[in-house]
């Protein structure tokens, strides 16, 4: 290795639920919508300066197929357009509203310059969907990507057949939209169960993530595990804590953009956090010199923090070490308004520090391998097991799943031609099983719309199963072009990859 002060991999994971046509406000497409302008668009755009700029292995980003579906999908498409319009119209009237305080009057401007550049690249580079634009920056080196299997299903709970299915089809389906299939994975919620890298070098997966805590907080080197040649890579939170964690971080300092904070008249959010204790009618107007300034601060931070790091291991060890941070790319924008400034000022300052920043697949290329290890049933939710995903609160979900995955698996046929039907239950079935419908659950954030969303999906799958079986072909067919309408994520979906497992 050349000298540096070691090895920083910025690892972003993209994902939400399918939303489209189930509900808008205040859970629904709303949440992609926002997410979309705020993260996904800002978050390209700082890919694209880079890629111009021939800075390649910039980070790993993890795009799940159901989140990539959308954000192709012509429904989709259409409706964030018109929602870029009103967020335009939104903040015409919010210059008006606030025009009695300069800041909230500034920031009405503001709001409006930013929904109109976000209506000209939308319309110049988005027009065609989200994977040409992924597919860029694949090709040219920019990021590495990070797929993963259908719908976010937590796999430790899933049949091995049904979890191989999900694995191949989400990997298949990224292979379509970008011309090939990712080497890594971003196993949904870091869910891990021991034997699982088997199933992943079955499918071709080399790589994945896991919590820092599966490999006993020293996330220094990648390892591969058990037997196998499949790689994990640890999550260092000791540095990625620093900027989120379940308690603090820099997105709730005083000076920053208030997320829970409304004005309900224009939907746009005009105050800083002000104070974790003070109630929302008396938060301060946003100030965006005084964010900045908090910025400038907390890039350089994060950067002190990394280095730090990275000596202190560097001195354990005898040799240069790796530090992992990864986040949800919705932090970025959607959570944190100043996430984007902030994520580029750490990419731009940290080289300059001397440390060398690349991808996971770059991080090994570098020679930051360990040796193997057995990793424990794990997760990067609460208390680091699966409590969030079969916990108590959820344990009716929990079995609800397991057995609509053996009604899924009974209902496998030998027939040789591919049946739309079939195609549509599978669908169905694998929307139901969707980890987010748990987690909103445990942490009661829209619990209802999360409970009534697997049963949607599930009673449609039982639907098209019942009427299959029972011969009505023709109403089956009726109903499932009706859902189709609705749910058409990974139009290549053949349910008779079930077959293979």
């Amino acid at each position: 290795m050349s000298e540096h002060e070691g090895t920083f991999c910025l690892v972003v994971h993209s994902h939400l639920p399918w939303l489209a046509h189930h509900g808008s406000w205040p859970v629904g497409e709303e949440w992609l919508y926002q997410a979309w302008a705020h993260s996904y668009l800002p978050v390209m755009d700082l890919l694209r300066r880079f890629a111009d700029e021939g800075r390649r292995d910039v980070l790993t980003l993890g795009v799940t197929p159901v989140l990539a579906a959308q954000l192709d999908d012509p429904y989709c498409l259409r409706a964030f357009h018109e929602w870029l319009g009103h967020w335009q119209l939104r903040a015409r009237q919010a210059s008006s509203l606030w025009g009695h305080d300069p800041l909230l009057r500034e920031l009405g401007a503001t709001e409006y310059q930013r929904s109109t550049k976000a209506i000209e690249e939308f319309e110049t580079r988005w027009r065609h969907g989200f994977s040409p634009i992924l597919r860029s920056f694949v090709d040219n080196g920019t990021v590495e990507l990070l797929g993963g299997p259908l719908a976010h299903p937590f796999q430790p709970l899933l049949d091995e057949r049904v979890r191989s299915f999900a694995l191949r089809g989400g990997l298949d389906d990224t292979a379509l939209r970008i011309g090939r299939r990712p080497e890594g994975i971003w196993a949904p919620e870091c869910g891990y169960e021991p034997g699982m890298e088997h199933g992943y070098a079955a499918a071709g997966v080399r790589r994945f993530m896991v919590d820092g805590p599966s490999l006993r907080g020293d996330t220094s080197a990648a390892r591969t595990v058990g037997s196998s040649d499949v790689v994990c890579f640890g999550r260092d939170l000791e540095v990625t804590y620093r900027v989120w964690s379940p308690k603090a971080g820099y997105p709730g300092h005083a000076a920053y953009r208030d997320f829970h904070t409304w004005d309900h008249r224009v939907g746009l959010k005009p105050s800083r956090v002000t104070g974790k204790t003070v109630e929302p009618a008396d938060k301060a107007p946003y100030d965006p010199a005084l964010a900045a300034d908090t910025l400038g601060l907390h890039v350089k931070d994060f950067v002190d923090t990394v280095v730090t790091r990275l000596r202190a291991l560097r001195a354990r060890h005898g040799r240069e070490s790796l530090v992992v941070a990864a986040y949800d790319t919705e932090l970025f924008g959607h959570w944190w308004h100043e996430g984007p400034a902030w994520l580029e000022g750490v990419l731009r300052a940290l080289p300059e520090a001397g440390v060398r920043v690349t991808t996971l697949r770059g991080a090994l290329e570098a020679g930051h391998l360990g040796a193997p290890v057995d990793l424990p049933a794990s997760s990067w939710g609460s208390g680091k097991d699966w409590r969030v995903w079969d916990g108590e609160q959820v344990a009716d979900m929990v079995q609800a799943n397991r057995e609509l995955q053996a009604r899924l698996l009974a209902g496998r046929s030998a027939g040789t031609a591919r049946d739309a039907v079939r195609d549509q239950a599978v669908r169905e079935a694998m929307l139901a099983l969707s980890s987010d419908w748990a987690f909103m659950v445990t942490k009661d954030s829209a619990a209802d719309y999360a409970r009534r969303r697997a049963r949607v999906h599930t009673e449609r799958f039982d639907t098209l199963d019942s009427l299959a079986r029972e011969g009505r072909t023709e109403r089956a067919a009726e109903l499932a072009a009706e859902f189709r309408a609705q749910d058409d994520p990974f139009g290549q979906l053949d349910a008779r990859g079930l077959e293979q497992d």
